[in-house]
């Protein structure tokens, strides 16, 4: 069973309206009972269920996924308790993955991005607005141009460059300053390809933004390459990054019709709008633990 638990950096920061609430993500073979096995056993610590949703893709042992969030007076306290009576009554008795989460520690999220700024942003516009239940240690872009409008929101902004074939130096810079200060990377239109290495040695989850439905129009000028080719629907596309090239799991995805009459230009705005509203769901989903990966796909309790 994995139970976070929270930094004393973050535990100091903690998340209006979710104290004493806590979110149970359990997956596994399903079998009969395991419902009631969980509800059973909030109810003995005296936890009172807020939302519970479940998905099995085939009732007669298949995989089985269910997020519950509960709320319990004095969580902290209780946390030790709650975590042994999960190990024994459901991790073991029945071979489930337990994850659980204190929702008033919200989870540090890292910006990764480059000259264009719009899902940046946007990020920083609603996670000011508290739309976005996380906390922003630090952004991330291999150009200066968005410096100042980074700090303007108080965060730290971080120049790195990457230049030519060989990232290493500006990967092991990012490794340097995430290790141990973020729970999930997001890229915001982060315009360099991340090394297998990289991805690993980072040991956290990452969302990338891809404009279209993939794999489409990869590459420059993606918007140029949909006009020539008569599309009738711009879209994007949030997953998360795996060492094959945009081929991770789907987060979420949306499309607005064009037609003949669009520019390039008035494609690449209408895309920038729907990765803007792709990418901003598929972190707040990320942050309240509604999305549970399982191999290439994933199950999106929104």
């Amino acid at each position: 069973m994995t139970v976070p638990q929270a930094s004393p950096a973050s535990a100091a920061k903690r998340s209006k309206g979710a104290d004493d609430q806590a979110s149970l993500i359990v997956q596994g073979v399903d079998a009969t009972g395991i419902v009631a096995a969980v509800t059973l056993l909030l109810s003995k610590h005296g936890a009172n269920i807020v939302s519970l949703d479940q998905y099995s893709d085939n009732p007669q042992g298949g995989a089985f996924f269910q997020r519950t969030v509960f709320g319990l007076d004095g969580l902290q306290a209780a946390l030790p308790a709650l975590r042994a009576d999960l190990d024994e009554g459901l991790a073991k008795r029945y071979g489930l993955t337990c994850t659980l989460r204190d929702l008033s520690v919200p989870q540090r999220m890292a910006i990764f991005a480059s000259k264009s700024d719009h899902c940046l942003l946007d990020l920083l516009w609603r996670h000011r607005r508290g739309q976005l239940p996380v906390r922003i240690p630090m952004v991330f872009s291999n150009h200066p141009d968005v410096a100042e409008e980074v700090r303007s929101f108080g965060i730290p902004f971080f120049h790195v460059p990457s230049m030519g074939a060989d990232k290493s130096a500006a990967e092991a810079e990012h490794l340097r300053l995430l290790r141990g200060n973020v729970d999930f990377v997001v890229l915001a239109r982060y315009m360099q390809i991340l090394s297998g290495d990289f991805i690993e040695q980072a040991g956290v989850p990452i969302i990338n933004i891809h404009h279209s439905f993939l794999p489409a129009f990869i590459g420059a000028g993606p918007y140029a390459k949909a006009k020539e080719r008569g599309v009738k629907l711009v879209g994007a596309t949030a997953h998360y990054v795996t060492q094959d090239l945009d081929e991770g799991p789907i987060i979420e995805q949306d499309v607005v019709r064009v037609n003949h009459a669009d520019t390039a230009a008035d494609l690449t705005r209408r895309g920038a709008d729907v990765e803007r509203a792709v990418l901003s769901r598929a972190v707040l989903w990320h942050a309240e633990d509604r999305v549970i990966r399982h191999g290439n796909h994933t199950i999106v309790f929104a």
